[in-house]
Parts: structure tokens; sequence; C-alpha cells
């Protein structure tokens, strides 16, 4: 019980609100690349940050304004280096290293295993994760520097596309739009697709479906419907 009478609630609160505001800024000013192209360099950086952050809220022997310091310089360095790598190759190069070519011409290159520390078991893995379980159908494989292996399949093992079977290959004049969400019409994609609620309602009364009924609609691409009714769970 003599451990409760050093919690101290209110500090770990107030640092913990400071800090969860902090990083939500510093998330924001860093961007997205931290998650869509988590580089080795990106983990290492998101792990220091989230660090300093719990460091922050709960060390009450840190001070706050050295934890926030420390997590303005870690981001303001993140910036620089994401600045310099995005306007110099040779320096991107330095921070996150080339592709690897593993597989060339459908052969295996023993040198790329070796420079991405991978052998042929977490190979096979890989292209097991991308539906390749034979090595055979692989023409070029390549290890991004995020970690991900990137394929190119021999043409005998390509899927045919619809320019290969003379289908149509017109361009969709939109995404499918949401329309109509738990019995109401969202007005604002309406306008966006350039339709009114009138040419909705006829097309749900061509489909005998009352917009009540409807949980979910979209538009699709060629002007019809996916409608998705109420259930009753």
């Amino acid at each position: 019980m003599d451990g409760f009478s050093t919690i101290h609630f209110g500090e770990t609160l107030l640092r913990s609100v400071l800090s969860f505001l902090t990083i939500l800024v510093l998330a924001r000013v860093i961007g997205k690349k931290q998650l869509s192209q988590l580089t080795f360099f990106h983990y290492i950086t998101g792990i220091t940050i989230g660090s300093l952050t719990a460091e922050v809220s709960t060390q009450h022997d840190t001070d706050y304004w050295d934890g926030f310091t420390a997590l303005i310089c870690w981001t303001l360095l993140t910036l620089l280096t994401s600045y310099l790598t995005l306007n110099f190759s040779k320096f991107r190069i330095l921070i996150d290293d080339r592709p690897t070519i593993l597989i060339q011409n459908g052969t295996i290159i023993k040198k790329g295993l070796k420079k991405a520390r991978l052998h042929t078991d977490e190979l096979g893995m890989l292209l097991r994760e991308q539906g390749i379980f034979s090595f055979s159908e692989v023409h070029y494989a390549v290890f991004e520097t995020n970690g991900e292996l990137s394929v190119l399949k021999k043409p005998a093992y390509t899927n045919a596309t619809k320019k290969d079977t003379n289908s149509d290959i017109t361009l969709p004049s939109h995404m499918p739009i949401e329309i109509i969400k738990m019995g109401k019409i969202i007005r604002k994609n309406l306008m966006e697709l350039g339709v009114s609620e009138e040419w909705v309602l006829q097309k749900l009364k061509n489909e005998n479906v009352d917009i009540k009924d409807i949980y979910f609609a979209q538009v699709l691409p060629d002007d019809s419907f996916y409608i998705s009714l109420n259930s009753e769970d």
C-alpha cells in the first residue's frame, strides 16, 4: 500500500495530455510518409519519438520541458533528413540505401540475398505472401528499402488484362461514391457527382427500394447502385 502514496495522479494526467497533444501536432508536421513508406530510418525515428513521449508522460524525474525540447529536436532532425533525402539522391542512398535485386531474369542473385541478409527460405516466404509459390514464375524480384518485395512475373504467369482480351478499357467517370447512409442522402456527394436527389429517388424506385430501408448505398462508376439494407441485428 505504500506505493499508492507516491502516485502523482494529477501530474501524470497533465503530462499525458500535454504529451498526447504534442505528439499529435508533431505527427501532422512530419507527415504521412512515416506510415506509408516506413523505411528503417522512419521506423527508428517513430520508436524514438514514441519512447520520448512515454518518458515525458510517466517519469516524473524528467523535466517536462526537457522532454518537450527533445521531441522538437527529433522532429526537426526528421524533417531536415526528409528534405535532404527528397532533394539529394546521394544523401537518400546514404540514409535509405538502394533497392536490392534478389532475382534477375529468373535467376536468384546470391550477392543480393547476402546484402539483404535473407536466405532462400525467407525469400520463398516473401513470394508466398504475394501468392507466388514457385520461383519459376518470377522474372524479377526487388527487395525495397522499406522491407517489401516487388515482383515482376514472367509473361506466361501474369494475369490477362482487359487490353489483352480486347475488353472495354474506357476510364470510369468517377469512383464509387457513398450517397446514402442510414436512410439519409449525402447531398455533398450528390453535388460532387453532379446528380440530383430526384435522380437518386427515381433509381431507387426502379429498384423497388424505399430509402428508409437503406443502411448504406453507393453509386458505382457505371451509375448503377450498390445497396445494403438495414438488418434486424
